[in-house]
């Protein structure tokens, strides 16, 4: 444990590199190329991970604020994806689950029967916290570790069909995506975009970024699109002149920041990548091989981050109207773009049909955060967590963004308490 404790704590900045560079000299990389192409990557993450957490940081005022300002009162609190992310690797289940998927992703590669190279071990608690929510009402480690690898290998699968489309869609090559938690809403788009396709009227919209920026010139660019965004949310949040303004261009600036950053990363990757398809067609001339990365790099294209925006104030709307929802959104407001990136290529990267699918997986959201929050609060509580100073002890927990409150992590939950 204390092993893997040091390891996680790294972050992906630091893991990535040197996993990377590993990789690059097992590939026959030379010792340059080798150093120079996994700092790439590491760097690449360091600036995503920075736009990003500018991103959050100036939405979660605004995110707090609306919520206050609309008086929403709910009895389960969303405290975010970090304390998630806490319980996750806080649990008795961590070396069964950790030690476990590894050698089932070196098994499945053995028996051909996975393409995916899952190296993105910081995002394993994406579906631990399925596991370690099972844990709180069975006390079985058994029970929620086999729970915690059936959620893994069913994203697994996901990531090994969609890699091929999104590698296209995204302009990313040899890469792809087993989240836990983004995985599982690619089945929600593949339906979306099928009633869609025979709307009428609906099926003709084009709302894609290259439509928009063709139809409306300089209104439709992303840093226009961030701009106006960011201007709303803060006349939502009720702020000032100079907040507002001022989230419109940090908006802005991430619109336009995070993609060069991306594409940062991609160079490192790329470099890797050739000598990995050179080496491995030499050794296995029959495979082809991913290697696993964060759904971060994803949410750079500006139809997944524009519609992620327009999803905050929408998360609020629904959070009232839905009936028998108690789950309040809250932290995660500001984090909603990670639950639509690997369903955006099956969309047309339409943001019509983006946003219809973003409050589809919203209410799927909001319904399993309602009705897993009292196993998820034990769970909070097994694993010591240090809760938000926004968030009350004796208040109910379930996040917007985490393995446990998708689909697939609900209907696991559920199919466990069979056996508590």
């Amino acid at each position: 444990m204390g092993i893997i404790d040091w390891v996680i704590k790294l972050g992906p900045s630091v893991m990535m590199p040197i996993i990377f560079f590993i990789l690059a000299m097992l590939f026959r990389v030379g010792l340059g190329r080798a150093f120079k192409a996994s700092m790439l990557v590491g760097i690449g993450f360091v600036g995503i991970n920075v736009i990003i957490s500018l991103l959050l940081e100036s939405l979660g005022p605004a995110a707090e604020a609306m919520v206050k300002r609309f008086n929403l009162d709910l009895t389960v609190i969303d405290p975010g994806w970090p304390v998630a992310a806490t319980i996750g690797w806080g649990t008795p289940i961590v070396p069964f689950v950790v030690f476990g998927t590894i050698i089932l992703n070196i098994v499945l590669l053995v028996c051909k029967l996975t393409k995916t190279v899952n190296i993105d071990i910081f995002n394993f608690w994406t579906f631990m916290i399925t596991g370690a929510v099972i844990y709180s009402f069975t006390d079985s480690i058994v029970i929620s570790s086999i729970a915690a690898l059936l959620h893994f290998l069913v994203v697994l699968f996901i990531a090994d069909v969609t890699a091929p489309k999104i590698q296209k869609e995204f302009n990313l090559k040899g890469v792809s995506f087993p989240h836990g938690i983004t995985a599982v809403f690619v089945p929600v788009g593949i339906a979306v975009n099928w009633i869609i396709d025979r709307i009428p009227g609906l099926k003709n919209i084009k709302a894609d970024p290259e439509t928009v920026m063709k139809k409306f010139g300089i209104l439709g660019e992303p840093l226009t699109l961030g701009t106006i965004f960011g201007i709303l949310l803060g006349i939502l949040a009720g702020f000032d002149l100079s907040a507002i303004l001022t989230l419109g261009v940090t908006v802005a600036a991430v619109m336009v920041l995070l993609p060069k950053m991306v594409d940062v990363l991609v160079e490192g990757l790329t470099i890797i990548r050739d000598a990995a398809e050179v080496y491995l067609k030499k050794k296995f001339p029959d495979r082809e091989f991913y290697i696993a990365l964060d759904t971060a790099v994803l949410i750079a294209h500006p139809s997944v981050l524009a519609t992620g925006l327009l999803m905050i104030p929408s998360a609020l709307i629904l959070a009232v109207i839905l009936p028998g929802n108690k789950l309040l959104p809250f932290t995660d407001l500001a984090s909603l773009v990670f639950l639509l990136p690997m369903a955006a290529p099956y969309l047309k990267q339409n943001m019509v049909r983006l946003y219809i699918t973003g409050l589809l997986i919203l209410t799927m959201v909001l319904y399993a955060g309602t009705s897993v929050a009292e196993y998820f609060t034990d769970a909070a509580r097994i694993a010591n967590v240090t809760l938000p100073e926004n968030v009350s002890q004796s208040t109910q927990l379930a996040n917007l963004v985490g393995g446990a409150t998708t689909p697939l992590g609900w209907l696991l939950i559920k199919l466990a308490s069979l056996f508590a």
